[in-house]
C-alpha cells in the first residue's frame, strides 16, 4: 500500500505542481519544500486539496506542518496514517 501511496502522491505534486515529469522520477528520500521551487506555501495548499479530493483523506488543518513536507517518504507516511485512520 505504502508504494502505491507513494507513486500517487508523487503524480499529485507532478500535476499540481506542474513538473512536466519531474515528480514522478521523485523517491522517498527526495527532498521537498526547499528543494522544488515550485512547492511554496501556496502550492502546499493546492497539493492538500488534491490530496484530499483524489485520495479522500481527511487533514484537519492543525495537522499541518513543515515536517509532513520534508521529504515524499514523509508526506506517504503522513497520508497512509491519515488514510488508514
Amino acid at each position: 500500500m505504502a508504494a502505491d501511496m507513494q507513486t500517487e502522491l508523487a503524480r499529485i505534486l507532478d500535476d499540481v505542481l506542474v513538473l512536466n515529469g519531474r515528480g514522478i522520477t521523485l523517491r522517498a528520500d527526495s527532498r521537498l519544500m526547499g528543494a522544488i521551487p515550485e512547492l511554496d506555501s501556496m502550492a502546499v495548499l493546492s497539493v492538500l486539496e488534491a490530496i484530499r479530493d483524489r485520495l479522500d483523506v481527511a487533514i484537519a488543518d492543525d495537522e499541518i506542518d513543515g515536517r509532513m513536507f520534508s521529504t515524499l517518504g514523509a508526506l506517504t507516511e503522513f497520508v497512509s496514517a491519515r488514510a488508514s485512520a
